[in-house]
């Protein structure tokens, strides 16, 4: 089998199918004289061939990088040039992916991820626009007049692991005006992570403060919900004065976050900030500490103490800036980020607020995995906690398979999903398996582990259930999702008749969600099995002032453990006067 390296440009039309269907026969001719006219030309000039030819598309391979890079600049300018003259519906408008890798030759065609990856790439393209894999990013950085923007990494179709994507800006105004972005915003969080500034004096912590950062791309680069820019690119910025609103602008994200190490002694301190770059304002801030014995090993657990303080700071302030927008100018993500803060509640008013705006999310992305997720635990806790409807665990189940199948690479998704079905199902063989993907996918989600701890609580792996929530806590201190993990360390000491730390847990739990009813019951539960029916009393008391409808017939009701471990719960709510 023959291999070589290869630059692969591949090219498809715009909207292909509908220019089409509008005229078939006119399309047709105005296609074949573009690749006549230009699209030929070009690559032959170039010193490239095409080796594969669609309806609409090419395939064509360069043994030069920058030819290649040119070519498809001289294409998409000869393209607009061309349609200025044109008819809106006569239009037609190339996108065009680049990459650099080894390819089969097989005859005349060519094969292999090479290949592949370009036209992923493509397809990630704007009209008139290029997109390029990292490798022809760095080929070529220094040797054409081109800005080439870094656009995060994606997750592509059929291609193992994240790809760093760039896009290659060919347009003239781009050239002649360094501030000028051709892509707005991505539609999620978008972060660069600067290289950290050593404060040491002390070459050594040159390379650790650099392997920190690293490590800290790489892990924010597995939440799928977060665009993070590569780290060639966020390095390039290393030993140069910062300006976050114009590093924000050059690398077109909304945040950027920068940070410092300082040795002290035996100890090194760790600084890190998070900003929003459009009005530079700060978003977020802390310091991490740790002996400088194993510095790999601190290297781990600050990188894991950082990313679990990001994504819930991030996942805030992306709500604040949802809930700021004009109504009007809301889309699927924007309607989405307003639902969360009711679905975390976790209360009959929020939500039905909280289904309401995920049904409206739905309606615009129905193929929107993290809001099918959310929306089968809507559905999963008014089913369980308003009436045992048929209907809502119907429509529990029916979302909770799709977040399964449409984010079979998203550990949101997965973890909400396989949650739902252990809770309603109780197959904790099948929501054990989704909740371990997702946290191979992201060793770091808090959430994952949160819901993993819940799970193997129900099916009585204690050990695990504490072990994970004891991770989710520690890897995310202050998430608004925490309640969960402190249930399941509630629920695993009062079934093991430790009832003190039951309680214990079940009060931090409230700390962090007063309005859970459940950890309000678990409460009373505990002190009541722990004799101390004073604050047993006190608990139920407040249960009722919380929610005056609770019984023990419908807490029991849920069966989300085996019968004989409700029957304890049973039990002790009887002994401390709640309604049957």
């Amino acid at each position: 089998m023959e291999r070589r390296l290869a630059a692969i440009l591949s090219a498809d039309v715009v909207g292909y199918s509908s220019l089409m269907e509008r005229d078939e026969s006119g399309t047709f001719e105005r296609l074949i004289a573009i690749r006549n006219e230009l699209v030929e030309p070009n690559i032959t000039r170039r010193r490239g061939r095409i080796f594969k030819l669609m309806g609409d598309g090419i395939l064509a391979e360069f043994s030069s990088v920058l030819d290649a890079v040119e070519c498809a600049a001289s294409l998409q300018g000869a393209m607009a040039d061309r349609n200025q003259k044109v008819g809106a519906n006569e239009r037609i408008e190339f996108r065009i992916g680049l990459n650099l890798g080894e390819v089969i030759v097989d005859g005349d065609d060519r094969y292999g991820e090479g290949v592949n990856l370009a036209a992923r790439l493509q397809e990630l393209a704007d009209p008139g626009g290029i997109c390029a894999s990292e490798k022809i990013a760095r080929e070529i950085e220094k040797l054409v007049a081109f800005p080439i923007r870094p656009l995060g990494t994606r997750r592509l179709k059929n291609i193992v692991g994240a790809v760093p994507v760039y896009s290659i800006v060919w347009d003239q105004d781009a050239r002649s005006d360094p501030d000028h972005r051709q892509h707005d915003l991505p539609n999620k969080p978008s972060i660069a992570v600067l290289p950290f500034t050593n404060m040491s004096g002390d070459p050594e912590q040159e390379y650790f403060a650099d392997g920190l950062v690293e490590d800290i791309i790489t892990g924010l680069s597995k939440i799928p919900s977060l665009f993070v820019i590569a780290r060639n690119s966020s390095f390039a910025y290393k030993g140069r004065p910062v300006d976050i609103r114009q590093i924000s602008k050059e690398l077109g994200v909304r945040y950027v976050m920068e940070g410092s190490v300082r040795r002290a002694g035996d100890r090194l301190r760790i600084t890190g900030q998070l900003i929003e770059g459009e009005a530079a304002t700060h978003v977020w801030a802390d310091k991490f500490e740790g002996a400088i014995e194993d510095i790999f090993d601190l290297q781990d657990r600050l990188t894991e103490s950082i990313i679990g303080a990001l994504e819930p700071t991030l996942r805030r302030a992306e709500i604040e800036r949802a809930r700021g927008k004009r109504p009007g100018s809301l889309d699927a993500y924007d309607i989405y980020l307003r639902a969360l803060p009711h679905v975390h509640a976790n209360t009959p008013g929020d939500n039905d607020c909280a289904l309401r705006l995920l049904r409206e999310a739905l309606s615009l992305d129905p193929d929107f995995a993290s809001a099918h997720g959310y929306a089968a635990w809507g559905y999963e806790q008014r089913f369980l906690r308003r009436g045992f409807n048929a209907e809502d665990r119907t429509a529990a189940l029916r979302h909770a398979n799709i977040a399964l199948a449409l984010g079979l690479d998203d550990p949101l998704p997965l973890s909400l999903g396989a949650f739902v079905q252990a809770t309603i199902t109780r197959d904790h063989d099948r929501a054990i398996s989704a909740l371990e993907r997702a946290l191979t996918l992201n060793p770091n989600s808090a959430l994952a582990y949160g819901f993993s701890a819940m799970v193997h609580m129900f099916s009585e792996n204690y050990e695990r259930a504490c072990d994970h929530a004891s991770k989710a806590l520690r890897l995310s201190p202050f998430d608004p999702m925490n309640y969960h993990s402190y249930l399941a360390l509630a629920w695993v000491h009062f079934f093991r008749q430790e009832y003190a730390d039951a309680a214990k847990f079940s009060n931090l739990g409230i700390q962090v969600n007063p309005a859970f009813s459940i950890l309000h019951a678990t409460l009373v539960a505990s002190w009541a099995s722990h004799d101390r029916m004073d604050l047993a009393r006190a608990a139920a008391a407040r249960l009722l002032d919380l929610e005056a409808n609770w019984t023990i017939a419908a807490f029991v009701r849920m069966e989300v453990v085996r019968p004989r471990l409700m029957e304890q719960f049973e039990a002790a709510m009887r002994k401390a006067g709640l309604p049957e």
